[in-house]
């Protein structure tokens, strides 16, 4: 029996439709990246923490922890959170500090967080992955409803302008980072649960029953499943995509 999970992942991997999927179940935590470094001042915020300066570093690391995992099990037995490999060697470094003397990243997570089912949420066409990504950083807007409203939008509105090089940057860095998780996970001996994007943005409630299964947890029917994001792939992302090949081979 897993006490929490780990997503795993990258950037435009479909990581908010599996969090959103996950919390709609009501017996699988409410996974959030408690842990990406820009969102922590708003988590602490959110959940009332003292200020950072009324205590050391330690003693907020700490209650920040013990905050993220009860938000993180958002009412149910399951502790979820969604992890970028970015921010893996700094949330490593914070609980090396909470429980110092472990010997591996995996002893310290499970120090943490119990018995730990890692997700590696992956997307294999990295092409594009990394126009999503282009995009969303160039329009502002990262996901929308299935009704086509804006969810998450964090810059004013701006036209998309196709860039050769910074798509040629971002295939390459997602690659590594998957790549890196690849490697993290041989080194640390963990087996995970893999989860592709193109199958979980196809047919999100088999990918939602796999691993309901896996966490040993009820799955809710699958006509009950509602996706609360939708895919922003349209005619420009194509358009995009085919230009880049075209480029690529000159």
């Amino acid at each position: 029996m897993f006490d929490g999970y780990i997503i795993c992942g990258t950037p435009r991997t479909g990581s908010t439709l599996l969090c959103n999927l996950m919390a709609s179940t009501k017996t699988a935590g409410n996974p959030h990246s408690f842990y990406r470094r820009q969102d922590v001042s708003e988590w602490a915020e959110e959940w009332t923490l003292p200020d950072r300066g009324t205590m050391s570093e330690l003693e907020f690391n700490a209650a920040y922890l013990n905050a993220a995992i009860a938000a993180g099990k958002g009412g149910t037995g399951i502790f979820g959170l969604r992890l970028m490999r970015e921010n893996l060697d700094e949330l490593s470094a914070i609980l090396d500090q909470i429980f110092p003397g472990l010997p591996s990243d995996k002893a310290r997570f499970e120090k943490a967080f119990g018995n730990v089912l890692y997700i590696h949420l992956s997307r294999e066409n990295k092409l594009a992955q990394a126009v999503s990504l282009v995009k969303a950083e160039q329009t502002g807007l990262w996901h929308i409803a299935p009704d086509g409203t804006e969810i998450e939008r964090i810059a004013p509105p701006k036209e998309p302008q196709y860039d050769f090089e910074r798509i040629k940057r971002e295939v390459a860095e997602l690659e590594a980072h998957d790549a890196a998780w690849n490697i993290w996970f041989a080194e640390q001996g963990i087996i995970p649960l893999r989860v592709g994007y193109e199958r979980l943005s196809s047919n999100p409630a088999a990918t939602l029953l796999v691993i309901c299964e896996a966490l040993g947890v009820q799955a809710p029917d699958p006509k009950d499943v509602r996706p609360g994001v939708a895919r922003l792939s349209d005619g420009t992302s194509l358009d995009w995509m085919r230009r880049y090949d075209l480029d690529a081979a000159v």
